[in-house]
């Protein structure tokens, strides 16, 4: 299956399908839920353009011995979802039962991912969505190595294996689709973030000019100061929500528990890029705490995006 058909090819489905991970490595198209099978949408006709929240955040890995254990943080990510609603989110490092934590927490969301390790071993990529505002159609797992199709494989020097997570999404309110891919780069070696970021790109080349396109992750890289981020947004590739929303670049995004003081001057590693018809209304690092208690040891970070997809980036079904 080429890249054109890896994107354009897709049905519809039954959200709850995805409330536990599903897994594989090439696209998977969604069955029908309805009665009379696939729907269609007309062509030529010109999706409103609607607002749309998107975050990226890695929650920290589940630790065994305290502090900042995560029946302590889940109610502190928990509050912040709620309050913000954002539409979707690429989340990073979350094992597999803390996804099935925040899936009962967080009720009006449904959740889709496999682990880095295979089946439902290691951390995830995993990509939470509003269920009342975002319809999955396809997704893909694919592995950042020489074999992208075997799961938990390493070929770039790093000690741990890296992947993808990539779904098309239909937003329920205008029809339009978009597709959100998220990502967690390794954090020692530079080749491997290199070669990461350059596949991305390969394989996101054949994606069409009027699709919406939105890449989030932890990239373990600095904006502005990392080969990585040059090669993601050289050349018109892709957007920097932050940059295009007029921000300095004067708080990091880790800060290894430690807060807003830690994160002053530190890089900002964790982004949201944008390809396409997209327009960046707002771009904010979000430092909430509950008594003294941080979330993660990353802040999040959430963008508000318009969104305007060509009438033939949602083809007939």
């Amino acid at each position: 299956m080429d890249n054109n058909e890896r994107i354009a090819n897709m049905t519809t489905h039954r959200p709850k399908l995805f409330a536990r991970p599903l897994l594989g490595v090439a696209l998977f198209l969604i069955s029908a839920g309805c009665s009379g099978g696939t729907r269609s949408i007309a062509t030529g006709v010109q999706p409103a353009a609607l607002p749309l929240s998107v975050m990226t955040f890695n929650i920290r890995y589940a630790h065994t011995q305290p502090p900042n254990l995560w029946p302590d943080r889940l109610p502190v990510i928990t509050e912040m979802v709620d309050r913000r609603r954002p539409d979707i989110i690429g989340t990073q490092e979350g094992l597999y039962h803390q996804l099935v934590d925040l899936e009962n927490s967080l009720p009006g969301y449904a959740w889709i991912g496999t682990g880095r390790d295979g089946d439902s071993k290691g951390e995830f990529m995993a990509v939470f969505y509003r269920k009342d505002r975002l319809q999955p159609l396809a997704y893909e797992n694919y592995w950042l190595s020489d074999t992208p199709a075997i799961a938990g494989s390493r070929t770039w020097g790093n000690n741990y294996p890296r992947m993808v997570t990539s779904v098309r999404f239909r937003d329920r309110r205008n029809g339009g689709e978009f597709l959100f891919v998220n990502t967690h780069f390794d954090h020692e070696v530079q080749l491997s973030r290199d070669r990461s970021a350059a596949m991305i790109l390969d394989r996101l080349s054949a994606t069409p000019a009027g699709m919406p396109l939105i890449l989030v992750g932890d990239f373990n890289a600095g904006a502005g100061d990392n080969p990585v981020y040059s090669l993601l947004t050289g050349a018109g590739r892709f957007t920097d929500s932050w940059v295009a929303a007029g921000n300095a670049d004067t708080l990091g995004t880790f800060h290894g528990f430690n807060g807003v003081p830690a994160a002053k001057g530190a890089r900002r590693i964790d982004w949201i890029l944008s390809r396409g018809p997209v327009a960046v209304l707002s771009t904010e690092i979000i430092t909430d705490s509950r008594n003294g208690q941080l979330p993660s040891d990353h802040f999040p970070v959430v963008a508000r995006l318009r969104l305007t997809p060509s009438a033939s980036a949602s083809p007939s079904r």
